[in-house]
């Protein structure tokens, strides 16, 4: 009798990924995503509204760095292409050394510190270059993993399908963050001890939990490193169209006129439900965990969905063509009444059903370039391929932060008034709706137009799957003669 399992796929044979090292592998990316979504989703919103750092200040600085930090990471990934290395050991110790050190970073980033704004600033950038330096090496280790994970394209789909969902799971968890925060702020504790303790929570305990993607083994024989420079390394990805472009729509998606949803939610929404005010903290919990739910359930069938739409890259075309229809939909029927929440939260529901799998889409795409270039060129690059990941991701965060503080600074928001509980002036209240609502259609659209550009075929990765055997039986055979 088979056993019944989540994975229902079986895993014997070579090349294939047992159940239990995709389930630690998962779990992994759900402790580094619970880190690292504290730290993208909250930090600047600490800094601004805890620490009372000027919103244009940190807006400019902290885009300064993103772009800084991005510009490395694809240094630190030809770095780790060219390192020396045990066979089948290419990733996998950065995924045991880097965690403690990012979480302990992550945890002090939430101190408060009596300084001057200035120094806060200091503080602040000094221990989050620190931490984005590790973190970068981590990163590359963790996505590079799928393409280590198997030889074969459909499994590899497999594994980066199961590690999104993990992956998502600790977005998820941090989702929390705000109905925890409401439930501790009414317990009598200052949102400053609040955010230290999430601090350790996520940062530092999310850290140690990733070090479970150290079981996942590499299954893929990588030849040792050539002997040119880390800059010959990074000239390689330009052979690399789909990487390219996959990288580009996923920064243009970020050119958006938008703030954090916290900013609406916490200063826009005002609900009764049988006569008991319902907190902006705990509206946002409820659109993000009701608004969430199809999509975490759709990552379950992403591979299923790909095959019956026709490939990864329709999933990518559907989700922002249904962003585009629906948000423009929900902005005419409003938020300010029960009802009017309950169908925004539905439609954006609808919206992240196939936006939930776009990660997964964009690491399948981006593992089956790294065996068409490895065919072209003779060399893997996992290292710089997903480090132009967080490279992308750095220099969207720097988008999105440099956005986010000019239109914070222009339409006037105050952090004080927000401490002594004043309402925020109407120029500020009057654009919350429209840049939550419509704001990321404006990304939508550009992502479309890049995206559309990118070939996903078939019958052409079962083809360079096969030329690649060829050729990796054939320097075995020849590695066993010069031996002899």
């Amino acid at each position: 009798m088979k056993k019944l399992f989540l994975f229902t796929k079986d895993t014997k044979g070579p090349g294939y990924v047992p159940n239990n090292q995709i389930f630690a592998y998962a779990s992994g990316l759900t402790g580094q995503n619970i880190a690292y979504a504290y730290v993208s989703g909250w930090l600047r919103y600490f800094c601004i509204n805890i620490l009372h750092i000027d919103s244009l200040k940190v807006g400019s600085v902290f885009s300064a760095s993103y772009v800084w930090d991005a510009i490395n990471d694809p240094v630190v990934g030809a770095y780790v292409d060219r390192r020396k290395y045990r066979p089948y050991h290419k990733l996998r110790p950065y995924l045991l050394w880097c965690p403690p050190l990012i979480g302990v970073l992550i945890a002090c980033m939430f101190f408060d510190v009596n300084f001057s704004e200035n120094g806060k600033v200091v503080y602040i950038l000094l221990l989050y270059f620190a931490f984005d330096l590790i973190y970068s090496f981590q990163d590359v280790g963790l996505w590079g993993m799928i393409a280590l994970s198997s030889p074969h394209s459909e499994e590899r789909s497999r594994v980066a399908q199961w590690v999104s969902i993990g992956a998502g799971a600790g977005g998820a968890v941090v989702g929390l963050f705000q109905m925890l925060r409401s439930t501790l702020n009414g317990a009598g504790l200052r949102d400053m001890t609040v955010f230290l303790i999430f601090g350790f929570v996520f940062g530092l305990g999310g850290e140690l939990l990733s070090m479970n993607a150290y079981r996942i083994k590499e299954l893929v024989a990588t030849d040792p490193p050539q002997k040119e420079s880390v800059w010959q390394s990074l000239s390689v990805i330009r052979h690399n169209r789909t990487l390219l472009l996959i990288c580009g729509a996923r920064l243009a998606q970020e050119l958006s006129p938008k703030v954090q949803n916290a900013y609406f939610f916490e200063n826009c929404t005002h609900y009764v439900i049988g006569g008991k005010p319902i907190s902006g903290q705990n509206a946002e919990f409820l659109y993000g965990l009701f608004g969430g739910i199809p999509g975490a359930a759709a990552q379950f069938f992403a591979n299923k969905i790909a095959a019956r739409l026709g490939g990864m890259k329709r999933i990518l075309l559907i989700s922002q063509s249904a962003s585009i229809l629906l948000r423009v939909t929900t902005f005419f029927i409003g938020y300010e009444s029960i009802p009017q929440f309950i169908i925004m939260t539905l439609l954006i529901s609808l919206v992240n059903l196939p936006g939930s799998l776009m990660d997964i889409a964009h690491r399948s795409l981006t593992s089956d370039s790294i065996d068409e270039l490895e065919l072209k060129t003779g060399l893997r690059t996992e290292g710089v391929s997903f480090s132009m990941q967080n490279f992308t991701s750095k220099m969207r965060s720097g988008a999105t932060t440099l956005i986010e503080g000019i239109l914070l600074k222009k339409l006037g928001y105050d952090s004080y008034r927000k401490e002594a509980g004043l309402p925020q002036s109407e120029t500020f209240l009057k654009w919350q709706w429209p840049m939550f609502c419509l704001g990321p259609v404006v990304g939508a659209i550009l992502y479309l137009i890049i995206i559309s550009f990118v070939k996903d075929d078939r019958d052409h990765r079962a083809e360079v799957e096969r030329q690649l055997k060829e050729r990796r039986a054939a320097a075995r055979e020849a590695a066993v003669i010069s031996e002899t």
